[in-house]
Parts: C-alpha cells; sequence; structure tokens
C-alpha cells in the first residue's frame, strides 16, 4: 500500500483543496513514499510540502515556466533557490525544493490551477506573481519564445488583462523602442498629461503595499516592480523633455 501513498494523498487533496491540494498531496505522498524506501531519498527539510497559499501558487506556475522549454538551467535553479531562501529561509527551501521538484515530476492541470489562484488571490498578488515568472524566464539572459508562450496562456488563465500582462512583460523587454510606455500601458501618440496620469495609476497599482501581507521579501520584489514603473516614468520624461 505504501507504494500508493503519492495517489492516496493526491486524491484526498483534490477533493478537499481542489487542484493545488491534489499537487500538495502528491508531494506529500512522494515524501511518505520515499521515507519507507518506496521511492528515491531526496532531502526534505524536515516536514511535508509548503502551506502558504501564494508560495504554492508560485511553486506550481514556476514549474510550469521551468518545463516549457524543455529543459531546467542551472541559471533557473539558482533563481528559485535564491528566492526561496530569502523568503522562507534555508530550512523551509530545501522542504520548497522537494516539493518543486515532486511537481516538476507529474503534469499540470494549468487551467485549473490557476482558476483557483484567482478565486484565492488578489490582482496585486497576481500580478506580483506575473513578474517573479517573468524574472525566473529571464534569468539565464533570455526569455525564450516557450516561455514567453507559457506566461502568457498563465496570465489569460489568472484573469490578468491583456495591457497588465504586456506592462509586466515590458519591464524585461527594455530593448525594445516602446517598452516604457507599455509599461505605463500608455500609447507613444499620448499627450503629456495622459502620461503623468498613467504613471499615477500605475503606481498605485504596483506600490509594495498591495502585497505587504504577503512577507517582506514578496514585498521587496514588489519593490522592484515599482522601481521600473518609476525608471520608465523617468525614460518618458526626458524622451518628451517633461519637467
Amino acid at each position: 500500500m505504501a507504494k500508493y501513498g503519492k495517489w492516496i494523498s493526491g486524491a484526498i487533496g483534490w477533493w478537499i483543496l481542489g487542484p493545488i491540494g491534489g499537487i500538495v498531496g502528491f508531494a506529500l505522498g512522494s515524501l511518505f513514499d520515499a521515507k519507507l524506501g518506496n521511492a528515491p531519498q531526496q532531502s526534505a527539510g524536515g516536514g511535508g510540502a509548503p502551506r502558504d497559499g501564494f508560495a504554492v501558487s508560485l511553486l506550481v506556475l514556476m514549474a510550469a515556466v521551468l518545463k516549457a522549454d524543455g529543459k531546467v538551467m542551472q541559471s533557473e535553479l539558482d533563481y528559485v533557490k535564491k528566492f526561496l531562501v530569502r523568503q522562507f529561509g534555508a530550512e523551509a527551501a530545501k522542504e520548497y525544493l522537494h516539493f518543486l521538484r515532486s511537481t516538476l515530476q507529474r503534469p499540470l492541470p494549468l487551467y485549473d490551477v490557476c482558476r483557483q489562484i484567482r478565486a484565492n488571490l488578489n490582482l496585486s498578488a497576481r500580478l506580483q506573481l506575473l513578474h517573479l515568472l517573468f524574472g525566473l524566464a529571464a534569468a539565464d539572459g533570455e526569455i525564450h519564445a516557450s516561455e514567453q508562450s507559457i506566461i502568457k496562456r498563465i496570465a489569460e488563465h489568472l484573469g490578468i488583462s491583456p495591457a497588465d500582462y504586456s506592462s509586466v512583460c515590458a519591464m524585461f523587454a527594455t530593448s525594445d523602442r516602446s517598452w516604457a510606455y507599455k509599461v505605463l500601458e500608455v500609447e507613444r501618440s499620448a499627450t503629456d498629461e495622459e502620461v503623468k496620469k498613467a504613471y499615477r495609476r500605475m503606481a498605485v497599482k504596483h506600490h509594495p503595499d498591495k502585497v505587504a501581507q504577503m512577507g517582506d521579501d514578496v514585498q521587496r520584489a514588489a519593490a522592484e516592480k515599482f522601481r521600473k514603473v518609476q525608471e520608465a516614468y523617468e525614460h518618458v520624461k526626458q524622451e518628451r523633455k517633461i519637467s
């Protein structure tokens, strides 16, 4: 019976907690099987799968992006590990990395997972997830078409508008001549006053306080996104010589 632990706990997790619960259950079951010698031993940091909703959501979506181009780069894994250590501490990061490895081993019901995330996280949190996913994709110096495609699909499933998706994407595509306008969600033909209003609107939308409840590291990551909005505005101001 022990070798079926991952499937039993996965089914229970799915019924009670939805698709993310199923993935968590699978990871817990894999850990249970490993401890009984029915699966390869892996470090789990002393406990089961992560329980925090934002962390679980992030890890599941990161797994989808990591798998998008058919290979997992060491630079991408380093980015994930660094984030997890900063956010949760070294010991918890071991546990979460075990969860990530387990998640990478199975198909992901992406639409169902995103639907559950959308139902439980507000727009600010979902935008922060999107920003972190782009950061992961860019960790090896290039956002591949397959990675951008999966992130775009995730954004659609999360209920993120095309304008918001393009804005976050542009933060990682500064070689695009219009990147700053895309970040601010305005056309190059916008008036100076429209640009100023757009900046104020985006500054409110991406302010780090919007995700303060999710921990210091998520808030710091949001501050990076906020600085990109400021950088975009400064770029447009210099281009137009707006005082």
